[in-house]
Formats: C-alpha cells, sequence, structure tokens
C-alpha cells in the first residue's frame, strides 16, 4: 500500500479554495476527481488530517469534513493503524452513463465504429469454420493477421516480416507487456510530459522511475532537453508518441527522430514508439512536421513501434500489435503467458479483413476528424476568445492553454453541466498542467456544440473566482 504526503497531496490541490461551495466541500471535490482520474492510485493513504490542514493553513475541522464526506460516498474508507485509504465506490457518486443521453463524456478520446466493421465480422464470421481445429488462442497471433500487419508497414517504407510481428489485446497490453519485459525494478523510463496517462501506470506498475521530457503544443520537442534527459538518467526503456502526439497533436521532425534514436543507442536505451494514431494526419498542409501519411520511427533508427486498429477501426475491437526484431518477439511471447493466453481468434480475422482495405477506411476518418477539428476550433474561437488552442494537423484532440491554473476547477464544474472531460494533470506527473485541457475533435458535430455550450456555463461557474498565479504552477507548466 503507498502513500502520500501532505506536501505531495497538496501540490495536486491548488485552486482548490476558489469556489462558492463551503471549504470543506471544495476540498472533498479536489480529492474526489484526483481520485476518479487516477492521479491519486486505488488502495493509496491519505496524509494525516492534522498534516494536510497544516499544510494547506487551514483548521483540521476542515479536512476532517472533506475526509468524512469523502467517506459518505465511498471514496475512503477508514482502516485502524492504516489510516483514510482511496478507494471508489461500487456505484459512483459520480458516474457519467455514456449510454445516457443527459451526459456527454469527452475524457476519451475516441471514434465511434467504423461503418466497415459489421461487413468485416460477418466476413470473419464465414471464415471462422476453417479455425475452429485450432485451439483458438496463441501467445504471438494468427499468421495470416501478423502477415497483414507486416504488409501494411512494408507499404509505408518498412520493410517488415510476420517473426517481427506480435499481435495483442490492444496498445495498452502491448505497452504494459513491453514495460514489464524490458525494465527492472528501479530502472530509469524516459517519457513525455504530457503524455498518454495510462502508460506513465504501466511503466510505474513495472518499477520504473520516470524521467519526464517536455513537449509543446506550440514547440513540440526540446532537442536539448531531450539530451540532458539521456545524460542525466541513462533510461533502460523510452515511451514516446512521435506522430500526432496524445494530448499535443505534435510531431517530431525526421532530424530530431534520427537524434534522439542515436542517443538511445549510445545509452542502451529500448525506445517504444506508439503509432496508435500516426495515419490519422488529416491535412497535407502540414510544415516541417511530416506528411499525411506518417513515416515509422524504426525508418531513423532502432525502436519498437506499437500499433492497434483501436483509434482507426473501433475502440471495441481489442487488436493491437508489436513490431520488433525477432529476439524481443520471442522474450514478449514468454512474458505473455503470466497474464493472459492470446489474442480472440474471431477478433484478429475481423482486423485482418479490414487491413484489407486500410486505406479505405482511413480516408473516411481522415475527412470525419478534419471537419471535427474546424467545428471545435470555431465554437471555440466564439466563446473563449481568450484561451489558446493550436491548431493541429492530424490524431483525435487538441491541447488548450486556458491561461489560468484552473483545469481540475473546471473539471468539477463541468460535471455539474453534464459533462465529463479530462483535466490538464492527468496527463503530466506531479500535479502539472492545471493551465491546460484535453479536448478530442472526434465526436459529432451535434455533441461538439453541446459540449462547448457545457464548457461555457462551467467555465462562467470558475470564472467568478480568479486564480492568483502560484510560483510553483509556473515553474513546471
Amino acid at each position: 500500500m503507498g502513500s502520500l504526503s501532505a506536501r505531495a497531496l497538496g501540490t495536486q490541490l491548488i485552486g482548490w479554495q476558489e469556489s462558492d461551495a463551503p471549504r470543506y466541500s471544495a476540498l472533498a471535490d479536489r480529492i474526489r476527481l484526483l481520485i476518479l482520474d487516477g492521479r491519486v492510485p486505488l488502495e493509496t493513504r491519505l496524509p494525516a488530517e492534522r498534516d494536510l490542514a497544516a499544510h494547506l493553513g487551514v483548521s483540521r475541522t476542515t479536512v476532517s469534513s472533506a475526509y468524512a464526506d469523502l467517506r459518505d460516498t465511498d471514496y475512503l474508507t477508514s482502516i485502524r493503524g492504516s489510516g483514510s485509504i482511496a478507494r471508489l465506490p461500487e456505484a459512483p457518486a459520480v458516474a457519467l452513463d455514456p449510454v445516457d443521453d443527459a451526459y456527454l463524456d469527452f475524457s476519451r478520446a475516441t471514434l465511434p465504429a467504423s461503418s466497415v466493421v459489421v461487413a468485416a465480422a460477418r466476413a470473419a464470421v464465414e471464415k471462422l469454420p476453417n479455425h475452429l481445429g485450432n485451439p483458438g488462442f496463441d501467445g504471438v497471433g494468427m499468421p495470416v493477421l501478423r502477415e497483414a500487419i507486416a504488409d501494411r508497414y512494408t507499404q509505408r517504407g518498412l520493410p517488415t516480416h510476420p517473426g517481427q510481428i506480435m499481435v495483442t489485446l490492444g496498445a495498452q497490453h502491448a505497452i504494459a507487456l513491453l514495460a514489464r519485459t524490458v525494465v527492472s525494478r528501479g530502472d530509469r523510463a524516459l517519457v513525455e510530459s504530457p503524455s498518454y496517462p495510462h502508460a506513465y501506470e504501466a511503466m510505474r506498475e513495472a518499477g520504473a522511475r520516470l524521467v519526464p521530457i517536455p513537449v509543446s503544443a506550440e514547440t513540440g520537442w526540446d532537442a536539448e532537453e531531450i539530451e540532458r534527459a539521456f545524460g542525466r538518467a541513462t533510461p533502460t526503456f523510452g515511451y514516446l508518441m512521435p506522430d500526432y502526439h496524445n494530448p499535443t497533436g505534435q510531431s517530431m521532425p525526421i532530424e530530431l527522430r534520427q537524434r534522439l534514436l542515436a542517443l538511445a543507442v549510445h545509452h542502451g536505451t529500448t525506445i517504444v514508439a506508439d503509432e496508435t494514431m500516426a495515419e490519422l494526419g488529416f491535412d497535407s498542409s502540414r510544415g516541417r512536421a511530416g506528411m499525411t501519411r506518417a513515416r515509422p520511427l524504426a525508418l531513423d533508427g532502432d525502436a519498437v513501434l506499437i500499433g492497434s486498429v483501436g483509434k482507426t477501426l473501433w475502440g471495441g475491437v481489442r487488436v493491437g500489435w508489436i513490431r520488433a526484431e525477432p529476439p524481443l518477439i520471442q522474450r514478449l511471447v514468454r512474458a505473455r503467458a503470466a497474464g493472459d493466453l492470446g489474442t480472440p481468434l474471431l477478433e484478429q480475422l475481423i482486423v485482418t479483413e479490414v487491413l484489407a482495405d486500410f486505406d479505405s477506411l482511413l480516408e473516411a476518418r481522415r475527412d470525419v476528424l478534419r471537419s471535427g477539428r474546424d467545428t471545435l476550433e470555431r465554437l471555440l474561437a466564439q466563446h473563449f476568445p481568450q484561451w489558446h488552442v493550436p491548431h493541429v494537423y492530424g490524431g483525435l484532440t487538441t491541447w488548450i492553454n486556458l491561461g489560468e491554473p484552473v483545469s481540475s476547477a473546471l473539471t468539477i464544474a463541468a460535471r455539474a453541466e453534464g459533462l465529463n472531460i479530462a483535466a490538464g494533470p492527468r496527463f503530466g506527473i506531479d500535479g502539472a498542467f492545471e493551465r491546460f485541457l484535453r479536448l478530442p475533435f472526434s465526436y459529432s458535430e451535434v455533441e461538439t456544440t453541446r459540449a462547448v455550450h457545457a464548457l461555457a456555463a462551467a467555465w462562467g461557474s470558475v470564472g467568478r473566482h480568479p486564480v492568483p498565479e502560484s510560483s510553483y504552477l509556473a515553474a513546471v507548466v
């Protein structure tokens, strides 16, 4: 069981007092959000009431009442001798039902199922009898799908053979499997900041100590910061999204890719590139960063690649893959059995069908995303002219600078308006990015319009209580 000091929790509570609610209720709301977001992991011991009160400069009664509120709503449990432990209720008090039209869930950057899913599933079912004599699972993937994936890389300019491919249960499974296979407890892992939060979790679970490198929505990656990170940490592992980075939407220039991979070779670092959105570039007018048909990172040096159909076909088809050299593939297969025995055969057949005409699917998706980006940018400009909204050329999300460190407060206010969004610190380490908000543009115009109107109402509530400047935030955001 882990624990949080008053100082560690306090760094994630900046601005909590700027609310119309009573102090204890505002504090409970902020801690509840941290638990829901995963920034306070489940089964973590919160600081003692006296310690947190002293750190925040409030009465112990305020903290006691906040903790009592969290216990009443099943977000804390008290264990004699262990203090107050973070948990989630069986039926969360703040629950957003994705099938309930009263709520919108914009915390997920996803597309609805492609129109080709049903036809591909029917074709896969027709071929299923040919495979029923097999066990139905294996640790590496069906030969026909591995060949199709290898062919896709070859079409993208990276010659690949099926022996370099392992089929997984989606990209998250691939990240976790690589982390626990390559990383030993105490090893350092290079990560972008901000980044995909579940990748942080997978690497921490493997015992890694995270070494952040900053990514900006305006300027992308800082080459000097990357060099310094390699020099001071000598990381064993590195996890990057070089194309249409989540959440900033940035893509890494070829020169920096080559420089990074040369550093990785010099320091003995295994670089893993998450390419789940690499082929979702929808604007051919992109400047220095590249083209709509993304260049696989392994063309520029040694890199392990991760892909999936979760962002392109549908999140309901849980199929991903890893491209690596055969010795690493063999290590991964041996390590996999401790967690699962293979990817479902029927879903592999569905993806095989889809890859036969993947370019047509991608073109349709790019059209949807281009329109979604334009709609979101137009609505945000109308309602929030003070926000800085970067113009992105691919992917699913935009990383908005709110101008004030109020992201968590805005997230709480948006819940009251029927909108679920992910606060900026969800994508950082140790409470950073309170000035930022990630919004997806993968939803319909009707849904996006509703979401922006809900945000406007929430922003009006937050805006009545300006948040003072903080030297801590200025240093890390």
